[in-house]
């Protein structure tokens, strides 16, 4: 399956299946692309609808771009994206996937949503950015002193990014909301993804076996199950 490409804005972005009047906006993860293979099955797994899809900062064809991928740039960009998608389809649904849906948590309030899909997904930054100071023995104090820290993760822990995380708290999300998550997800605790689903009333399914990182056929398998499974139709 090869998808249509083309720019929106600045923004390369990939349009996958025939036409319709219904779209889901497709935001990847960390280390992924627009094409990257979550991408695919979700094509695959909605075909009655085209899934609109795309590259963010330092990431697909915006590798070695001069644009970094902070979560306010994050944010934004995909505030345009979804612009884009509500000027052009009736009907608008999300599919998010790790660090994607934490952008998406705050880009999308006040959109009309008719569902939401998330994979992995991090829905409090706060924790998880924590835990990795906690991890690597970072402490605020020297996080503020030095400013960015790179981590042995390839992730690099920013102030600036920490500031705008706590000015920024998740508290609403009103959406019909599906999630699918690794059993032995070590990335992102336990405890906050069930806390999210139960504050906003999401589905949540744990995957026996699989990480933070669907990539086994295993895993691959059990997420185009989930897709299909939970289709609205």
């Amino acid at each position: 399956m090869k998808p249509q490409l083309f720019q929106i804005g600045h923004i390369p972005a990939a349009l996958w299946n025939p036409s319709s009047e219904r779209v889901i906006v497709a935001v990847h993860g960390a280390q992924s692309s627009k094409t990257d293979v979550p991408v695919r099955l979700l094509a695959e797994a909605f075909s009655d609808r085209q899934i609109l899809s795309f590259d963010l900062p330092e990431h697909g064809d915006r590798k070695d771009g001069p644009v970094l991928c902070k979560p306010p740039v994050c944010v934004r960009e995909l505030s345009v994206v979804l612009d884009y998608a509500e000027n052009r389809w009736r009907d608008l649904g999300l599919f998010a996937v790790s660090m994607g849906a934490y952008f998406s948590l705050l880009a999308c309030p006040g959109r009309k949503l008719s569902h939401a899909w998330f994979l992995s997904p991090v829905v409090n930054m706060e924790r998880l950015t924590r835990d990795m100071m906690g991890w690597f023995q970072i402490s605020e104090a020297r996080l503020e002193t030095e400013g960015m820290i790179p981590t042995p993760m390839g992730q690099a822990l920013c102030w600036d990014d920490y500031g705008y995380i706590r000015r920024n708290p998740v508290d609403r999300w009103p959406f019909p909301t599906d999630i699918l998550r690794g059993a032995g997800d070590t990335l992102v605790a336990k405890e906050t993804v069930t806390a999210f689903a139960k504050r906003f009333s999401c589905r949540l399914r744990i995957a026996e076996g699989a990480e933070h990182w669907f990539h086994t056929p295993e895993d691959l398998r059990a997420l185009s199950a989930w897709l299909e499974e939970t289709s609205p139709g």
